[in-house]
């Protein structure tokens, strides 16, 4: 057999704990049986968890993660848990589907909000919307079709040059904005250990506990260091993590984003800024752009920087690399806050469909999945999972035709092909949105 790759970033995560930390789980040790077993305790996982326990709680349902909740690649995210879809369109067929998965993305908040109003979880939700920034001058093209395509989704929207900016942003790097409300800021490592430690008597969590392999027969067994679990039914909520669990031609990708947070601003610090609330920021150019934020302990997240991470690893000099990068942009967007450090630099793996379709439904007699977030993962995944627990469980729910008009994730060609397409995919990117982290440069770089 051959055995699965376990995912790894050689960094440590920065988002704070809180004052509400929750126990870490045990290891598996010896061998086990379950109705479901549950592969990942990320967003996509935990929701598919708790909708089977609602649907039938004399389940029995194990979850397994190759790490800590904490460290999880769930925890590891920006924490923006969008409710619009970044892309739209202006076709009838792209309008559809935006609107299908506008009310997927609007429904996995809802999930999220009921969880969080149920056991009062803390995990600075704030639901304060979001700009959506350029920062090249004069070529307004990408934020005026954005905003045609809002109009014709009946959303409201504002459009904000580099002055009003300022007021709300403390910079003057970004040369116009839109700004939409309806997308909730989170820590999201609070957030997803909050759902973990929530979850119902019935299921049960291993942490540390990475799955090598599945293996075929009456049942299926699931093998872990230290045990085998035998059940009829697996969930993999792993996305492109260790992708020789899953059977089947590829159809997921993986790449790595880094993540860097600040210093809490002193007073004085913060005196050179606007008053200012908590806000979030995305770049038109996900690729070569920059998303920031302002959280409400006065710190700034900066995420910047794509990798290819095809076995969901990430070592130590990529994370220096990350750090001397977000440092260079962080005083170039705010040149008055030079002396503001970075303390922390993280790595968290995406995964990535072809064509933008997730990767949803039955894979064989045994195992089912929901991945391919294409890196909106907080509501989208969410979603994703307590409806993929309706749809094997065969309950109706209007939003299962939402979700299967996402489509299909297509076919990936293995490697070395796959390496050569991203490495060029992220370089044409790179170089379309070159003026997203230099907005003085020529035409010619």
């Amino acid at each position: 057999m051959r055995y699965a790759s376990i995912p790894f970033n050689h960094n440590q995560l920065g988002w704070p704990a809180g004052e509400h930390g929750f126990p870490p789980q045990r290891a598996l040790q010896g061998d086990i049986t379950a109705d479901w077993v549950i592969v990942g305790a990320g967003f996509a996982g935990v929701a598919f968890a708790r909708r089977l326990t609602e649907i039938n709680p004399g389940l029995k349902i194990i979850i397994v993660d190759a790490h800590s909740t904490r460290e999880s690649a769930s925890a590891r995210n920006s924490g923006f848990v969008i409710g619009l879809p970044h892309n739209i369109g202006s076709s009838t067929a792209e309008l559809k589907k935006a609107n299908a998965y506008r009310n997927l993305l609007q429904e996995g908040i809802r999930h999220l909000e009921k969880v969080i109003s149920q056991h009062n979880l803390q995990c600075n939700w704030e639901n304060v919307g979001k700009y959506h920034c350029q920062a090249e001058r004069g070529n307004d093209r990408i934020l005026k079709t954005y905003a045609s395509h809002l109009d014709l989704m009946d959303e409201p929207w504002q459009m904000s040059d580099r002055e009003e900016l300022y007021q709300k942003l403390g910079t003057r790097f970004y040369s116009k904005g839109i700004f939409t409300p309806g997308c909730v800021l989170v820590n999201p490592a609070q957030l997803v250990a909050g759902l973990n430690h929530y979850l119902p008597e019935n299921v049960q969590r291993f942490e540390n506990t990475p799955v090598l392999g599945i293996r075929y027969g009456s049942m299926a067994e699931v093998l872990t260091p230290f045990g085998v679990i035998k059940t009829p039914d697996v969930m993999l909520a792993t996305n492109a993590l260790s992708p020789e669990l899953r059977p089947g031609l590829s159809r997921q990708a993986l790449m790595a984003t880094f993540a860097s947070i600040t210093d809490p601003l002193t007073d004085e610090q913060l005196a050179t800024l606007p008053p200012m609330e908590s806000w979030g920021l995305t770049p038109v150019n996900a690729i070569a752009g920059a998303t920031f934020r302002f959280t409400s302990d006065r710190r700034f997240l900066i995420r910047q920087h794509v990798i290819p991470a095809l076995k969901g690893q990430v070592n130590a000099a990529q994370t220096y690399q990350a750090t001397q990068l977000h440092q260079r942009l962080f005083n170039k967007v705010y040149p008055t806050l030079k002396k503001v450090k970075i303390t922390h630099t993280w790595s968290g793996i995406i995964s990535v469909t072809r064509n933008g379709a997730p990767e949803w439904g039955r894979l064989n007699k045994y195992i089912c999945t929901a991945g391919g977030c294409n890196g909106a993962g907080v509501s989208k995944q969410t979603v994703a999972g307590s409806l993929l627990a309706d749809f094997i469980m065969k309950q109706d729910n209007p939003r299962i035709a939402d979700m299967l008009s996402l489509g299909k994730a297509s076919f990936m060609p293995p490697s070395p092909a796959l390496d050569v397409g991203i490495a060029l995919s992220l370089m044409k990117e790179r170089y379309l949105g070159r003026k997203e982290v230099n907005p003085g440069a020529s035409p010619e770089g």
